[in-house]
């Protein structure tokens, strides 16, 4: 039960996290199509107001070479504070329906079938496997420099739905929880899939798909309002 809260938001927040991906100088790499790339996530990064998307999300055990497939909806208004002050709603919808919305620096996670419903301060959750990612929306340029040295693997590829994107691999420079992650950007600058490789070859990968920017999202879509009788676990 503990493990739930940590994963259900540490996605959400790497969900968030995409459209701030770092746009460090890139060299060596046909520098036209790296150009090209860097400016539309610029660009995207600088403009994006609101996200609606479709999501699936694939984790892969390496050891069972089995995976787990997850799809919902999210909505997200990005906080001036960072992904941790950032307005999410994650509403996965299968394999079991579950909820979560952090708004304001504060969460809450929704089991329905349970009905438990996890409450706590965003700032708070840490995962290992995740922090290293959720990170580098509030480093410097400089601390990217550091981070990471040119990206790696820079090319085009077509993703399912014939969507057009660019994708490159990113390796941490030091000590990291993962071994790298990868991300595919489309024509207007959005990532709409990351791949999270860990350091035993689990991964985590991310689609978001029929992507919807700056649309008009109800504010009340960041509260869930809990029945008398729904059990709340403090976090």
């Amino acid at each position: 039960m503990k493990k739930f809260v940590p994963h259900i938001l540490s996605i959400a927040l790497l969900v968030s996290a995409v459209a701030f991906l770092p746009t460090s100088p890139v060299s060596g790499q046909t520098p036209g199509l790296v150009s090209s790339m860097l400016s539309r996530m610029e660009k995207n990064k600088r403009s994006l107001k609101s996200l609606r998307a479709n999501i699936q999300m694939e984790k892969y055990n390496s050891q069972l070479r089995d995976k787990d497939t997850y799809s919902g909806v999210v909505l997200y208004i990005p906080g001036a504070g960072g992904n941790t002050s950032a307005f999410v709603r994650l509403e996965w919808q299968r394999p079991q329906h579950e909820i979560l919305v952090s708004a304001n620096g504060n969460y809450t996670a929704y089991r329905p079938r349970l009905n438990q419903a996890y409450q706590g301060k965003t700032g708070r959750i840490k995962s290992q496997r995740d922090s290293d990612v959720l990170a580098l929306i509030n480093m410097s340029a400089a601390q990217l420099r550091t981070k990471f040295g040119e990206f790696q693997d820079v090319r085009e590829e077509v993703l399912g739905g014939g969507v057009w994107t660019q994708h490159f691999k990113a390796i941490p420079s030091g000590a990291a929880g993962y071994k790298y992650i990868e991300v595919w950007v489309d024509k207007d600058g959005m990532p709409v899939q990351t791949k999270m490789v860990e350091k035993n070859d689990d991964s985590t990968t991310v689609r978001l798909t029929n992507v919807e920017r700056n649309a008009s999202i109800p504010m009340d879509q960041f509260k869930l309002n809990l029945g008398s009788g729904v059990k709340i676990i403090k976090g």
